[in-house]
């Protein structure tokens, strides 16, 4: 409470820092209002711009400012008109300006447009001016533009923060499942791309509910646009190929887009159909579908770079998306999209783990893990979606289905070599299976409906899912587990096992609320009921016969949650406020048929959350969230019978233990977003406490191996981070640059149960550091360069060893391209990652070489690529545990090196 308390005085104390305001209107000689002309406030004998506003259709402006000066120089410009300029007091106040006409008669015009203009709540970007001569999709130069990142997955982040809607002509196409568009939409189609901050999709709400987020809107050269991306390659060592086929259509009234993607080059295409962003709660409920995973087999590692390095696969993904206006009235939007992805990928990696002394937990020496995987995934969806959206009233019902049909293989071996051992110490091999299919229905319906000077929002969500989960192992010489199979000091060994499970689960969201708005002010009440019906059915079989009870469950999860809240929400031209105040209760029931027990949750908790922002002097921004949460576990939370949800991981969750939680989180956010001067930066401050009264008790075998249970012991763990950006672009010089540090603080408790069956209480501790670079120049007519650097130090520390370690790396990749003639285009990439503990430094680099040519008036290139030109075979990590005393180098097997020929080419 102390960290939420210090931040808001810190907010306030902001909000009250000694500003300034000038309000007006801009007048001709006629009287008339003058629409778009500019309004900047100087500092008296300085050439820079404090602040600034333009002026709406009527003329009127208003601008805020903070200067520690007695005067200020207020300057007005508008076309054809006489530029003005006059010394005011530095004080609020309203001054109107009359411009005298100046208009000139111009004989040759040449009009430059400026790459980032900002008006309103919007900030326009000239694509041009970002782009260089090797860019070819909306992708290649969105990462280039000062404010904006994009995520490894694909998620756009702007000030750090990702965005809520990717509009495409203002229109919302995929519903946040963008990436398709981001990365096959050709440059040459887009004219601006625009960032609309603080802002709200729901257009009923956009004078009433202030909105934290961000969105971005793609604005093309034509309200008519055919267009798209397609590349057809081949190459060898070993035959791969790679097929993109991305036609799109953008009308005024429809939209589509077909895509197909394929190939078993290292591409995981099929994650362009993930959902990257989620609007507000206002449209209703909608997420990521994915199955409920209980069980898996052992996977292999998988290194921290770019997926073409190291990815195994054959990928097929195709999926389609439509937009159409059903009715004469364009506020009614119809959304139809389905896709299908069919996927396999193979892993390969091996851990060496090197045991310095004896710990309780492992004897010295040195034991060698290798797993093996091969992962096969098909996956389906369908979704319709049916919206109004306009100023008088908002609709929206969204229908999904998803199938997921997944079967993973894998291998695991174990080698030992074990100063003080057991003589009967063998080697350990598992072979591992797993079929996992999923099936999900979701619907999500939310209207708001005016009546009278109040808005009535309905809002429903029902989800049902199925899934069925068969997990199989066999071992030879596989015995750390066998104990726990046995009876009393009797030992079992078994050469196979088989955990399967059945999973259902039923939800079903509804809430009623009434909006009152005066002013700026809107408070809305609002009920609802929260409910969820879950059932677990699982069996263990060793050898192919059914284990006893202790190894079978038959459970029922069920909650019913009602709660009601007010929000409070402010909507100012510079400050927004909500304030959500909800009293929840929480009815938990955990049912346990096959051992008659039955225990039950009942509590009521205030959960209240805050944020709040502030936007002042034309260019800085500050905002605050503060929270506080409760849980009481959930479907999984606990189960009495012991269920192998790993080949190596026996789990139990005694249902005597029900956890409660209480989560604390906190954050503010400073930024500074200046396209006068192209300068954007924010630093942010993010603060996390949970409580909680159960902890997770293990035992470590030597295999790996572990069994798992719970502890009734009261812990608090935190974390919290620090971080800055800054970005500005350098238009003299064609460069874009970003440097952003951050600082991460965290802890964490376990008990670990050691050889003599003694508990031993640990916390872990942890701190990182991390400092990145980002540059991207196109000065020079022959040559762009985009590089990009990251360096990190992290220290962990262990209070039941007293153990300290720290550790460091550096990643860093770097785009550089030539064009010699007209034309041609000749690449060099070179990535990499480097990792060091104590005297081991372990550097894993990579190099690619490309040429491409273009054929201009076809507008297709014709490109040959020669990657992993060192035909590196391993990628390699080292790392130590502070608890066992132990160093672990990993090797990963990533792709060798590989030749590829690929056309590519626009649509239209």
């Amino acid at each position: 409470m102390k960290k939420i308390s210090t931040l808001f005085i810190l907010f306030i104390s902001v909000l009250t820092w000694a500003q300034s305001s000038i309000s007006g209107k801009i007048l001709d000689t006629d009287g008339q209002p003058i629409p778009s002309a500019s309004v900047t406030v100087e500092e008296p004998g300085k050439d820079a711009i404090i602040a600034y506003s333009i002026t709406n259709s009527k003329g009127e402006f208003k601008v805020t400012f903070t200067s520690a000066e007695q005067n200020v120089d207020v300057k007005v410009k508008a076309f054809n008109q006489k530029p003005l300029q006059k010394v005011v007091k530095n004080e609020n106040q309203t001054q109107n300006f009359t411009l005298q006409d100046d208009a000139t008669e111009i004989k040759e015009v040449k009009l430059k447009a400026k790459m980032i203009t900002k008006r309103g709540d919007t900030i326009s970007y000239d694509i041009k001016a970002f782009e260089s001569k090797s860019d070819r999709t909306l992708s290649d130069v969105l990462k280039k533009i000062p404010g904006i990142d994009v995520n490894k997955d694909g998620t756009v982040l702007y000030q750090g923060e990702p965005i809520n809607k990717f509009y495409v002509n203002g229109k919302d196409l995929m519903e946040g499942g963008y990436g398709t568009i981001n990365n096959s939409l050709p440059t040459g189609a887009v004219s601006k791309v625009e960032v609309m901050e603080n802002h709200q999709p729901v257009k009923i709400l956009q004078d009433k509910v202030p909105s934290e987020s961000a969105a971005i809107n793609i604005k093309l050269k034509k309200s008519v646009t055919m267009t798209g991306r397609g590349e057809v390659g081949a190459g060898l060592d070993p035959l791969l190929w790679n097929v993109k086929l991305t036609p799109m259509f953008f009308g005024q009234k429809n939209q589509w887009v077909v895509n197909y993607k394929a190939n078993n080059n290292g591409e995981s295409v099929e994650k362009e159909g993930n959902m990257l962003a989620f609007g507000n709660r206002w449209e209703g409920r909608r997420g990521q579908s994915a199955g409920n995973y209980w069980l898996s087999v052992d996977k292999a590692s998988t290194p921290n770079i770019p997926e073409k390095r190291y990815l195994m696969n054959n990928v097929h993904f195709f999926s389609a998306n439509v937009l159409t206006n059903p009715f004469k009235s364009k506020e009614w939007e119809l959304k139809a999209s389905t896709s299908y992805t069919n996927n396999a990928i193979s892993r390969d990696s091996k851990r060496e783990t090197v045991y310095e002394q004896d710990t309780g937990f492992f004897k010295a020496g040195k034991i060698t893990n290798e797993e093996s995987n091969n992962l096969y995934s098909n996956a389906a969806k369908g979704e319709i979606i049916f919206t109004k959206n306009a100023k008088k009233g908002f609709f929206k019902n969204t229908t999904t289905w998803n199938g997921f049909w997944n079967e993973d293989r894998g291998f695991s071996g174990t080698r030992y070599d074990m100063a003080v051992a057991d003589p009967s110490l063998k080697n350990i091999s598992l072979d591992e299976a797993l079929s996992a299919p999923t099936g999900v229905f979701k619907n999500s319906l939310s209207t708001i409906i005016p009546w009278k000077e109040k808005l009535v929002n309905f809002m429903s969500y029902i989800s049902y899912q199925t899934d069925r989960q068969n997990l199989s192992a066999t071992n030879e010489n596989f015995f750390d587990l066998d104990k726990q199979f046995g009876r009393d000091s009797e030992s079992v060994h078994y050469g196979r096992l088989d955990q399967s499970i059945a999973l259902k689960t039923f939800m079903a969201n509804h809430s009623a609320s009434v909006g009152f708005s005066h002013k700026k002010w809107t408070i809305t009440p609002e009920v609802g009921l929260n409910l969820s019906f879950n059932d677990m059915n699982s069996q263990l079989y060793g050898d192919r016969n059914l284990l006893d009870d202790r190894f079978q469950n038959r459970m029922i999860w069920n909650e019913i949650n009602p709660y009601t809240q007010v929000g409070l929400n402010y909507k100012g031209s510079a400050f927004n406020l909500n304030l959500t105040l909800p009293l929840n209760m929480y009815n938990m029931d955990y049912k346990d048929e096959l051992r008659a027990k039955d225990s039950e949750i009942s509590k009521t908790v205030f959960e209240p959350t805050f944020y709040g922002s502030y936007d002042f002097a034309s260019f800085y921004k500050v905002s605050a969230f503060g929270g506080i949460n409760y849980s009481y576990g959930n479907f999984g939370s606990v189960y009495d019978g012991s269920i192998l949800t790993g080949p190596k991981s026996l789990n139990v969750r005694n249902s005597n233990l029900l956890p409660e939680n209480r989560n604390i989180n906190s954050s503010a956010r400073l930024e500074y977003r200046n396209p006068l001067n192209n300068l954007f930066f924010n630093v942010r401050y993010s603060y996390n406490d949970m409580k909680k009264n159960i902890i997770t008790k293990s035992t470590p075998f030597l295999s790996g191996a572990s069994a798992v249970t719970l502890a009734y012991n009261d812990n608090s763990s935190y974390s919290q981070s620090e971080s800055a950006e800054v970005g500005k672009y350098f238009p003299k010089f064609k460069t874009n640059a970003s440097v952003n540090f951050s600082n991460r603080d965290s802890n964490s408790y376990s008990i670990l149960v050691d050889e003599n069956n003694v508990d031993n209480y640990i916390e872990n501790k942890s701190n990182g550091q991390s400092l990145a670079l980002k540059f991207n120049n196109t000065y020079f007519s022959w040559m762009s360069l985009d590089y990009n650097v990251s360096l990190n130090w992290n220290k962990n520390s262990d209070d039941y060893r007293n153990n300290v370690n720290r550790n460091s790396g550096w990643n860093h990749n770097m785009n550089l391209f030539f064009y010699p003639i007209e034309n041609h285009t000749v690449g060099f990439v070179w990535d990499d990652v480097t990792t060091s503990q104590g005297a081991t430094n372990l550097r894993n680099s990579f190099y690619d070489l490309s040429y491409q040519y273009t054929w201009a008036k076809k507008k297709i290139d014709f490109e040959i690529k020669w990657l992993n030109i060192a035909n590196r075979k391993l990628y390699e990590t080292i790392s130590y545990n502070t608890t066992y005393f132990s160093t672990t180098r990993n090797s990963i097997e990533i792709r060798p090196s590989q030749v590829m020929f690929t056309v590519k080419f626009n649509f239209k």
